[in-house]
């Protein structure tokens, strides 16, 4: 068996302890602060709600393309622009996905993202029992959250994919540029 190393003590270690002695400890309080952390006047500013007036936003619809250019908006609805993320919402459940896709949108709008895609499927279908077929959930969701008083300030547009990524059963997302 290996010998463990022995513990060298150091020959100052009198004056390790002379020295520490002069600390004092602080005393500890359990008074709060006074002032407040966030100042109520610039907390719309920090968490990003309050600073716009939901109602001025129009209702954001599949394919319209009001907020941008012509030409922005022909290239969009192409599929012509570099997608920089893409989200894929298969297996999660209605509630799960619409807090995945407030968090992607916020942290891509943060990151300075433009173009996104988010894969919802296409729903179940069955083709001899009628019972069983669903138009799938999060995707007729989607277009209603995008219209969520906190998404819809950071979305310009939304348009169906090209069949290549994900056609029917996916959607690109046009997000705002950060002026600043």
């Amino acid at each position: 068996m290996k010998k463990l190393p022995e513990c060298n003590i150091p020959d100052d270690l009198d004056s390790w302890f002379e020295e520490i002695s002069e600390i004092k400890q602080l005393k500890h309080t359990d008074e709060l602060p006074t002032s407040p952390l966030i100042i109520k006047e610039i907390e719309p500013s920090l968490c990003g709600k309050g600073f716009y007036n939901h109602n001025s936003f129009n209702k954001l619809e599949i394919g319209d393309t009001n907020n941008i250019d012509k030409k922005t908006a022909t290239r969009f609805l192409k599929g012509q622009f570099k997608i920089d993320a893409k989200l894929d919402l298969h297996g999660y459940r209605e509630k799960e996905a619409f807090e995945i896709v407030q968090d992607f949108l916020t942290s891509c709008y943060i990151k300075g993202m433009r173009c996104l895609l988010i894969i919802t499927g296409k729903g179940i279908k069955k083709d001899k029992d009628p019972w069983y077929e669903t138009k799938g959930i999060i995707k007729e969701a989607l277009p209603r959250w995008l219209n969520h008083p906190d998404i819809r300030p950071m979305v310009l547009s939304v348009a169906q994919a090209k069949q290549e990524d994900g056609g029917s059963g996916a959607f690109y997302i046009l997000l705002k540029r950060q002026r600043f």
